[in-house]
């Protein structure tokens, strides 16, 4: 029995040996991830940069140094006091983008790369603020920008960082400059709104003035057109008249011709022939025709009208 008991342990310890080294081997199993980067260390000394995907840990010989991300990072710094070319302090907050690019320089380059990308940027803007007046540091904002961020991209370099870019995010001048700015900027607002004020003024004036003269103009293009109007109505009135009288006087004419004709096919007397001239001269003359057509053998009328006036008074008994 104590053989076997004996045995039994035995065993029970090599499985909880088995057991503790698996359990050991499984902890070592390490899984980078995405935009990561973990640096590993072998008996104290730097050993590898380990990527996204599967590792495994020697036990007790090495082990993870630090986790880096390599994703851009965004730093918004407290605002910093700084001195202008003539002699204004003023707050500057800046905002830092950037990239690590190198793990293992990032890790042992320097310490606290954060603080000391916050100490050497406002390094860089105290010198470059100092070579700028008042006046330039609030219109040169790009062009700060830009220096700053070149400067810092070159020194973090060594430290496995890249500045990407940085901006100045307030820049906040002393109080009693601020009044005045903004008195400035009022004053410019109102200058302004006056200038506008008179434009609208004068392009309203002028808008009126164009208005009269189109108008003055549309009145005469319309008097001129009434009046060419008018002048049609009075030469269509006139050719309808004088067409009227030539179709009066052409009825007359032909009246007297279909009247001569018909006098001509039934052979009539010469009484007949003067009394039917006579007829038509007194038509000609009852004033509705504006010319008359007179006889030429006018000296004859005194003697047809005396042959009419006896042929009207004879006694119609001698007819029987």
């Amino acid at each position: 029995m104590e053989i076997f008991f004996e045995q039994n342990s035995t065993v029970l310890i090599l499985l909880a040996v088995i057991v503790v080294i698996l359990l050991l081997l499984i902890s070592r199993i390490k899984i980078v991830p995405q935009a990561q980067v973990y640096v590993i260390e072998r008996l104290g000394a730097y050993h590898a940069s380990w990527s996204t995907g599967l590792h495994i840990l020697i036990p007790f010989i090495d082990r993870i140094s630090k986790k880096v991300s390599i994703k851009e990072q965004v730093v918004d710094f407290k605002p910093q006091p700084v001195i202008t070319k003539d002699n204004v302090t003023m707050q500057i907050d800046t905002v830092v983008f950037f990239q690590v690019t190198d793990a293992k320089q990032y890790t042992y380059g320097v310490e606290r790369p954060i603080s000391a990308i916050e100490n050497l940027s406002a390094t860089t803007l105290r010198n470059i603020i100092g070579e700028l007046e008042l006046d330039a540091t609030l219109t040169s904002r790009d062009t700060i920008n830009t220096k700053i961020t070149e400067i810092l991209d070159e020194a973090t370099d060594r430290w496995g960082i890249k500045v990407n870019r940085v901006e100045l995010k307030n820049i906040l001048p002393p109080r009693e400059i601020q009044d005045a700015m903004e008195k400035q900027m009022k004053a410019e607002r109102e200058r302004r709104e006056k200038i506008l004020q008179a434009e609208g003024e004068k392009k309203s004036q002028v808008l009126v003035a164009e208005g009269e003269k189109e108008s003055k103009i549309l009145r005469a293009q319309a008097d001129k057109e009434a009046e060419i109007l008018k002048a049609d109505a009075v030469k269509q009135k006139k050719i309808l008249e004088a067409q009227g009288e030539a179709q009066a006087i052409e009825t007359v004419q032909q009246a007297l011709a279909d009247s001569i004709k018909k006098l001509n096919e039934a052979n009539p007397n010469q009484q007949v022939i003067a009394l039917k001239s006579l007829e038509a001269f007194q038509k000609a003359a009852d004033g509705k025709a504006t010319k008359i057509i007179v006889p030429s053998e006018i000296q004859g009328l005194a003697g047809l009208a005396a042959s009419l006036k006896g042929l009207v008074e004879k006694d119609p008994s001698e007819d029987k």
